[in-house]
């Protein structure tokens, strides 16, 4: 993750962590050691953790006390759709490897998502306190897939450690905030808020909700939140426990109520003062998550680009650069010369529709049959045109349908007569469009969404209609949110695009 500008108003923040690894080789287990031991403030019997990301404190050997920020990664939305992108929000990451089994497929794919973060990394070899642990098969497992640790001709701390018992996570911890510390993480308190979107979802009762992590500056009540189209007022805001809060500053991570659609996960946000400031914001044609290097709403096509000399690796970069999406996104991970290797193949591997393309290179024997297996495309040419003409079917055909919604109808509620068994019968005025029995419905207060439904029965003159599209009808609707006189009904279509 790029730190804050420096300024004269910048001062260190806490780290942005991300623990992964293989299954089964102790992620969670770390980290539910480091959430009892460690939660600030020392709450009693550990948190009621609400979020997907929350704050520690730890003591160094030194005496030092500092916070932490732990992003809860397994089963986590965000990084199950961002993949290769996953590492991004993190500032340093810790890749458990497990001193049973040593380097599996899924530490791989780990080292792969962190490699193209390029974010630090620090070993834990974990489950030392188990009889068939080996260290040293271990370290030698991690040399043999490239990962060059100290003490073994490498850069790459190491600790050992038992996430069960605790053995080692205390240096471990310090090791992390060592490499925080020589990452010269910084941030401007004085600035307004930024950071990125890490959850959100619709709440039948509270509305659209999601967890933000401010990478810069600081949020406060009363200021609004932009994140690409969507907006929302920070009247309630909460902490990682679920208690609500005034003010959250730098690596917080906190949770905002009241946006008027559901913004996107991994995309970037903003403050600003006013809700001017905010629909100006929102409606521009370039959102904050567009104007990055890649966006990480969008899905991804990874490239792996070899080539018989740099020159030629530059004129790939700009045939890729012309191929334009606004579903996709492609992104040369790596460029360099030399055939096309099983290491490349592993590199790679860790998300879907991963390309490996070669201009004038061969491809090794353990490459070919590494990537079968893996399904891991390998295509090589020695005409540029060729190369840019398969590649732009390469990526139509990875480009995935998308569903949009179209809105077909609006009525204001009028006036509700009954609610029964989430069965609600309400009387409204059409303002737009056309109402149809069967529509999905989409019920908004203040601009903003709160529930949806199904309109189950139309009448107007007191005799039932298929469809309104003028005057005053009464209307049958099933929903699980309750609706209010001054609220409308939105009906809308889905089309696949």
């Amino acid at each position: 993750m790029a730190n804050a500008s420096h300024n004269s108003n910048s001062v260190p923040r806490p780290p942005i962590v991300v623990v992964m690894g293989h299954i089964d080789h102790g992620k969670s287990t770390l980290l539910d050691y480091i959430r009892k031991t460690n939660v600030v403030e020392g709450e009693a019997g550990g948190i009621t953790q609400r979020l997907s990301a929350y704050v520690v404190e730890h003591t160094t050997k030194e005496g030092e006390t500092k916070k932490i920020t732990f992003l809860d990664t397994p089963g986590h939305e965000a990084f199950q759709k961002m993949r290769l992108r996953g590492a991004d929000v993190a500032d340093v990451a810790i890749l458990v490897v497990s001193a049973e089994d040593a380097v599996m497929p899924q530490t791989l794919e780990a080292l792969a998502s962190i490699k193209t973060a390029s974010i630090p990394y620090i070993v834990a070899i974990n489950k030392i306190d188990k009889p068939s642990a080996d260290i040293a098969r271990t370290q030698a497992s991690l040399i043999e897939h490239e990962i060059y640790i100290e003490g073994m001709g490498g850069d790459v701390p190491w600790v050992a450690i038992s996430a069960k018992v605790g053995t080692g996570v205390a240096e471990l911890l310090d090791v992390l905030l060592l490499a925080a510390e020589l990452a010269e993480l910084k941030g401007d308190e004085n600035a307004s808020a930024s950071g990125k979107v890490i959850e959100a979802h619709l709440d039948q009762k509270r509305g659209t909700h999601a967890t933000l992590l401010i990478t810069d500056g600081r949020l406060k009540g009363g200021q609004y939140v932009v994140s690409g189209r969507s907006i929302a007022p920070v009247r309630i805001m909460e902490d990682f426990r679920g208690k609500s809060i005034k003010e959250a500053g730098l690596s917080e991570p906190v949770g905002v109520v009241g946006w008027n659609s559901v913004p996107k996960v991994g995309a970037r946000f903003m403050s600003v003062a006013s809700k001017k400031e905010a629909e100006a914001a929102a409606t521009e044609d370039v959102t904050l998550a567009s104007a990055e290097q890649f966006d990480p709403s969008l899905p991804l096509i990874p490239i792996l680009v070899k080539v018989d000399r740099l020159g030629t690796g530059e004129a790939i970069e700009h045939e890729l650069g012309k191929l334009k999406s606004e579903r996709v996104q492609v992104r040369v991970i790596d460029k360099r010369v030399g055939s096309i290797t099983a290491s490349d193949v592993q590199n790679i591997q860790a998300t879907d529709h991963a390309i490996i393309v070669g201009f004038n290179v061969p491809v090794e024997r353990g490459a070919a049959d590494l990537a079968e297996r893996l399904g891991v495309e390998i295509k090589t040419f020695s005409v540029i045109y060729e190369l840019s003409e398969w590649l732009e079917a390469a990526i139509k055909a990875r480009t995935p349908e998308t569903e949009v919604e179209r809105r077909t109808g609006r009525a204001k509620i009028l006036k509700t007569f009954s609610v029964q068994k989430n069965v609600q019968v309400l009387g409204g005025r059409v303002e737009e469009g056309m109402l149809a029995v069967g529509n999905p419905v989409k019920i908004t207060r203040r601009d903003m969404e709160i529930g949806r439904g199904k309109v189950q029965n139309l009448q107007q003159q007191k005799a039932d209609v298929q469809s309104v599209s003028t005057d005053e009808f009464g209307m049958q609707i099933s929903s699980t949110t309750e609706i209010a006189a001054g609220d409308y009904i939105e009906a809308f279509t889905i089309e696949t695009v």
